[in-house]
């Protein structure tokens, strides 16, 4: 009877335990989308040197960044979109971009990281939907410069556990893969 007694003990010390570390978690958040969207310093009018036209976001899009702790846009530069998205407080509504693609109906494939202009490591996958595809590179940099991150998780994990204060810029660049063998024109025999 003795070792279930220290049995039922240790197994309610786990629980509260385990509640008292995830309490901070589940509470409402003190930050909601509009209070971590304060502070926002506007988008900018270049990437990697080149002006940025803001494109218009689909329904979609605006019902999704409705809930967002911050703020996301899209953009081109003539030759890529780019996504951007600012980010107030630590959220898991930042995901890979890949997921994003793989629920619209494109094949994703895995690339080696890449450097962008500024050095930093990008994580890169190709999405492929139809005839189009597209190569993706992703990375979440805090606004200091000071931390980057190619990839999501970590980037959550290090905010959760208050190793980043942020806030940060989550940046996707997407550009269409020219075809080593491109098709011949319809019509050409």
């Amino acid at each position: 009877m003795r070792g279930l007694k220290v049995s039922a003990s240790l197994l309610a010390f786990a629980g509260a335990a385990v509640l008292a570390a995830a309490a901070p978690h589940l509470a409402p958040a003190a930050n909601s989308a509009a209070t971590a969207a304060q502070g926002f310093p506007g988008w900018p009018n270049v990437y990697d040197g080149v002006a940025l036209t803001e494109l218009p976001m689909s329904a979609r899009e605006q019902a999704f960044a409705k809930d967002f702790p911050g703020r996301i846009s899209r953009f081109s530069d003539g030759q890529r979109e780019i996504i951007l998205r600012w980010v107030g407080s630590p959220t898991r509504k930042l995901h890979p971009a890949s997921d994003c693609f793989r629920g619209i109906g494109y094949t994703i494939t895995p690339m080696p990281l890449q450097r962008n202009s500024s050095g930093h490591a990008m994580g890169c996958f190709h999405a492929s939907r139809d005839r189009e595809t597209l190569q993706v590179c992703e990375l979440i940099r805090e606004t200091s410069g000071t931390a980057v991150w190619s990839d999501v998780s970590a980037w959550y994990w290090d905010t959760v556990w208050g190793a980043t204060p942020g806030p940060w810029w989550s940046e996707v660049v997407a550009e269409n893969v020219v075809s080593a063998h491109p098709s011949p024109p319809s019509g050409w025999r």
